[in-house]
């Protein structure tokens, strides 16, 4: 892929999370360990992340972080160098972030959920390098979460009930380190919701809406269902 246009260099991995929606899968073995295609649930993102251009992941650990951190290792063999934000506890997505902060630096970075599988094109993300708060891709809503996030106007996301149509958050964005830095309620443990609102009262998150592949696989059955997807897609 080409990535000589790419401005962002670090990304970050949420995977700390102890996955109690997948168990009895993730009872011995972390959420992004486990297996879909025949790979990892976490070589997807970071082999999608550097051929997108990313030189650098930080991925945050709590629950069986061990077993990510030994199987990922440095990051060599991916062609990527990779460190690791070991929290004393799941701290949620803001929280993982704000005690990250000292690995990511104070330039914007490329966040991605551990929990989701898409085909995006995350070169998309690694060229933009005018992200003042934090900037959102967003997806056509699943059948398990029907109402949707927010809206997407002209570029901006606002409320879900301005618009006609709304739309999911995919769990992949660019976090400016400010807006968490600068968030008047930050605090050890809490949600990127919360940042996200308060961005979006002050016209600081902005948003597109992607139509291709995207699974939220939070769950066995959608894992299976993943499973199978790709299965069928290395036969083609």
């Amino acid at each position: 892929m080409t990535t000589e246009h790419s401005k962002l260099r670090t990304a970050m991995i949420l995977a700390a999370g102890e996955g109690r929606r997948m168990r009895p899968l993730t009872l011995t073995t972390p959420k992004p360990l486990l297996m879909a295609g025949n790979k990892p649930l976490i070589e997807y993102h970071i082999n999608n992340l550097t051929a997108a251009g990313i030189q650098r992941i930080v991925i945050n650990v709590a629950y069986l972080g061990q077993k990510i951190i030994d199987f990922v290792g440095d990051g060599s063999r991916y062609g990527v160098s990779i460190d690791y934000s070991i929290e004393p506890e799941p701290l949620e997505t803001a929280g993982a972030i704000g005690y990250a902060l000292p690995l990511l630096g104070d330039t914007p970075f490329v966040l991605v959920n551990g929990d989701v599988w898409s085909d995006y094109p995350l070169v998309n993300l690694t060229r933009l390098d005018t992200v003042s708060g934090a900037h959102l891709v967003m997806v056509k809503n699943p059948l398990h979460h029907h109402s949707g996030d927010y809206g997407v106007s002209d570029g901006v996301i606002v409320p879900a009930q301005q618009v006609r149509e709304s739309v999911t958050f995919s769990g992949l964005s660019v976090i400016a380190p400010s807006a968490i830095t600068a968030y008047p309620k930050r605090r050890l443990k809490f949600p990127l919701r919360e940042v996200f609102n308060g961005l979006m009262e002050q016209r600081r998150l902005t948003g597109e809406v992607y139509a291709g592949e995207w699974r939220d696989i939070g769950t066995p059955e959608r894992l299976a269902l993943l499973d199978q997807q790709l299965a069928r897609n290395s036969r083609v």
